[in-house]
């Protein structure tokens, strides 16, 4: 994949980040927590895989997105090691509240979830634009 198609994977990924956090509010907004969660997991979720879009990785698994994004980016120090500590949070959250039928989230826990999604999806965002100048 050449460079500009990697970019602009990159950007299509982060589009759908950003487009997973409006959902998330919404929901937040409408007292629908679960499904604020799962979003807000998403948006995080894709802002990692247009990380990943610039070197042309991908993975079956929602553990592998997760771990190789601590792997690549928050042990080698690209990202600083709060940005994997929302992820795993997210993604903790977002199974418990998708696949644990009596698991009943917090509108506190979610409105943090959604918090925490927000500044992760601006601080991804933030790489990949030093990258584009750096290009």
């Amino acid at each position: 994949m050449l460079d500009e198609e990697r970019m602009a994977l990159a950007k299509y990924r982060l589009e759908r980040a950003k487009d997973s956090l409006k959902a998330s509010k919404i929901l937040l907004d409408d007292e629908m927590f679960s499904d604020s969660a799962n979003r807000s997991y998403y948006a995080v979720f894709y802002a990692i895989n247009a990380l990943f879009s610039l070197t042309g990785k991908s993975f079956k698994k929602h553990t592998g997105v997760i771990t190789n994004f601590g792997l690549d980016y928050i042990q080698t120090g690209i990202i600083e090691p709060e940005y994997g500590h929302i992820a795993n949070l997210a993604f903790r959250v977002r199974t418990k509240t998708d696949y644990s039928d009596f698991y009943v989230v917090s509108k506190e826990d979610v409105l943090k979830q959604y918090k925490n999604a927000v500044k992760f999806v601006d601080r991804i965002e933030k790489y990949l634009l030093s990258q584009t100048e750096n290009s």
